[in-house]
């Protein structure tokens, strides 16, 4: 019901006149949903300070599930209040929604009706951690492209965003090294976390370690990782563990790990109450690369 509830405010706030209806005291914002016309087409959420220039782009990457059904219910909106902050400090942000979420996340094999889903990792035994992200970093790289082209962003200063299986996307893009990207900034990023619904119960992790190990190999764009004491999918242990085999292999990662947050630290993004404790932690990091 919340997230119903968070869907019909923002709906309400695009029909009204005033763009920023629903934050007079802020900057003024335009949001707005848009489908993006890439090789697989994408509703994307877009939001943006009123103004008549190119502006630099951020990419947010939403979370993972692999329950289809999950992904057919997943909010149109995950970490608004989190897009609003980069947006308020000058960003064009846009927020891909991934094909095989939301509407398209329909599967009806015996009716020969499937999906496109990008992030796949296949069986825990061999899971395909490295493939999975980088499907997502391709995914990044046709938006860029495309809102670059299209002259609604600058060519250079991108910034990419990601939380949990979408922070892991983020972190595969870094290795690709994309022309424009300044910085990518991760939330709890990773894959095969609370396997069976089991805290702390990691579908893979040596798979999980080599991959961010392969990715870091040839990264070269900064790199912001920022995860929960209390988070139940990749706990400190393991958290801290990738972000060392990423560095080590060449990457240029920056690791913080925060206090527990709430009941379960995964979701820290997703909480506006959050914003404070993220918030100068990515700051410092953004005027350290700018």
């Amino acid at each position: 019901m919340k997230i119903m509830n968070s869907i019909a405010a923002l709906f309400a706030c695009l029909a009204m006149l005033s763009p920023d209806a629903c934050h007079a005291q802020e900057p003024r914002l335009d949001e707005r949903l848009l489908v993006l016309p890439l090789p697989i087409p994408v509703l994307a959420y877009v939001v943006r300070p009123l103004v008549d220039a190119p502006l630099p782009l951020v990419v947010m990457n939403h979370g993972e599930t692999l329950d289809p059904r999950e992904r057919s219910f997943y909010p149109m909106v995950e970490f608004r209040d989190a897009a609003f902050w980069f947006a308020r400090r000058g960003h064009l942000v846009v927020v891909p929604i991934r094909p095989g979420f939301g509407s398209s996340a329909i599967d009806l094999p015996d009716q020969g009706v499937f999906s496109t889903y990008f992030g796949a990792v296949g069986k825990c035994t061999d899971a395909s951690f490295r493939t999975a992200g980088i499907a997502i970093a391709r995914l990044n790289q046709w938006v860029i492209d495309y809102v670059v082209g299209q002259k609604l962003a600058i060519a250079s200063g991108t910034i990419v965003v990601g939380q949990s299986g979408g922070g892991w996307g983020s972190l595969a893009l870094s290795s690709l090294n994309p022309t424009g990207v300044r910085a990518v900034i991760t939330f709890e990023a990773g894959r095969g976390g609370r396997v069976d619904g089991k805290p702390n119960n990691n579908c893979n992790p040596e798979k999980l370690i080599e991959a961010a190990r392969e990715f870091g190999s040839s990264a070269r764009v900064p790199t912001l990782s920022i995860y929960t004491e209390n988070d139940t999918y990749f706990g400190p242990a393991l958290s801290g563990k990738l972000l060392e085999a990423y560095n080590a292999a060449g990457g240029q990662g920056e690791y913080h790990l925060v206090p527990p947050f709430g009941n379960e630290g995964h979701f820290l993004i997703d909480d506006p109450k959050a914003i404070p404790i993220w918030s100068p932690i990515v700051s410092r990091f953004l005027e350290a690369h700018p």
